[in-house]
């Protein structure tokens, strides 16, 4: 699979994964994890940008007097998971783990720069991306504004990512909306409360946050497109400072969006101000709204997403790449990335049974190891294909 048919550098890849999955870190907190990164990237050679976006880092590969470049994209960090599997190299960290397979995305990453440094089949410029604080939506921002695409040239931004339920090896990828929207909502009424036997003498929040949770359902069914502007709006939790017969003076509704355009984002929150603000003043309430968007739409532009097509059918072959997957509603922190510059974000499969199974946040969860050469020749076909000599 390995381009030059490398078994010391897929041995490799397999130790420097499980070394990963050892030392799990979350968030921006993710120093052991970056200085190994740093210190393999500089052993391969690759000069090293490091602290950006507080832990990220970037590892810059030249070579020819070509300009063109490609930057590509890992995440380092975990979740705040305790670890149930038993194997030699779980967890030493208690209550974290590597349960999304971000130590495998990085192993694969360091693969294709330990291959790409030694090789220089290339014409060019590569930017291995490191990044924090996937997982709560912040790392890439945070490396974004730190000027990641104004410090560096980077004419196109890649990203990968395992995939539980996708067979071993196969690749699913489209043009477009790949992954949906992440957003909270917080919605605080607040009512003059009062004895249960006496509603009249009250201003009830929770009469009017059962209106509300019902009239937010007609969003998606009366205010978007049936067709095109696929969306889900959730309350999943109704609180109150009221008792078995108090009638609340305040309640409080939470609950989660995803849709898998802008345009869509947009309309949601803004029919559900409507929505709240109508239904408050009915029934005589105040109240506050809060709208959080914590990860955009993932959304590929079409001649990136057609040369992540190609070079994943020249590794994996052409039976095992789905180049018009269906979109999932699932979200992904590289979404901001590709909202500055145009890029591909895809999905490889981490197995159906066993080992790569188990589904992603998982305490039972595992990356499997036989993909991590799948992974790091697609990445080095990507930039050969790209950057051709």
């Amino acid at each position: 699979m390995m381009p030059t048919g490398n078994t010391r550098l897929v041995e490799q890849m397999t130790q420097w994964r499980r070394h990963l999955h050892r030392i799990p870190e979350c968030g921006f907190d993710v120093l052991q994890t970056s200085a190994f990164i740093a210190e393999k990237l500089q052993s391969f050679g690759i000069e090293v940008i490091p602290n950006i976006g507080q832990s990220g880092l970037v590892g810059i590969l030249c070579n020819g007097e070509g300009n063109a470049s490609i930057g590509l994209r890992a995440d380092m960090d975990a979740l705040p998971i305790h670890e149930q599997n038993r194997f030699e190299h779980c967890s030493q960290h208690k209550g974290k783990m590597h349960a999304c397979g971000h130590d495998g995305h990085s192993a694969m990453l360091l693969g294709a720069a330990c291959h790409l440094a030694k090789t220089k089949n290339f014409n060019g410029t590569v930017y291995f991306i490191f990044q924090p604080d996937e997982e709560r939506g912040k790392g890439a921002q945070a490396m974004i504004d730190d000027g990641l695409f104004e410090r560096f040239k980077i004419d196109a931004v890649y990203g990968l990512h395992n995939l539980p339920g996708l067979a071993e090896g196969h690749f699913s990828v489209r043009p477009g909306s790949i992954m949906a929207s992440e957003s909270s909502f917080e919605i605080k009424l607040k009512g003059s409360g009062g004895h249960a036997a006496m509603p009249h003498m009250t201003s009830d929040p929770l009469v009017a946050g059962a209106q509300i949770v019902l009239a937010l359902q007609t969003i998606v069914s009366r205010n978007l497109s049936a067709i095109d502007e696929t969306a889900v709006v959730s309350v999943t939790e109704l609180l109150s400072n009221g008792s078995v017969n108090v009638i609340p003076s305040e309640v409080t509704l939470k609950g989660d969006c995803r849709c898998f355009t802008e345009i869509t984002l947009e309309k949601i929150e803004t029919n559900m101000k409507r929505i709240v603000a109508g239904i408050c003043q009915a029934n005589v309430l105040e109240y506050d709204f809060e709208f959080i968007n914590t990860f955009y739409p993932t959304i590929n532009s079409a001649a990136e997403t057609q040369h992540a097509i190609n070079a994943a059918k020249a590794v994996l072959g052409h039976e095992k790449v789905n180049s018009n997957c269906v979109p999932f509603t699932i979200s992904e922190d590289f979404s901001s990335m590709l909202r500055v510059q145009a890029g591909c974000y895809a999905l490889l499969g981490n197995g159906t049974e066993s080992t790569g199974g188990c589904a992603l946040h998982n305490p039972l969860y595992e990356f499997n190891d036989t993909i991590l050469e799948k992974g790091a020749a697609y990445w080095i076909r990507l930039v050969c294909d790209q950057l051709p000599l």
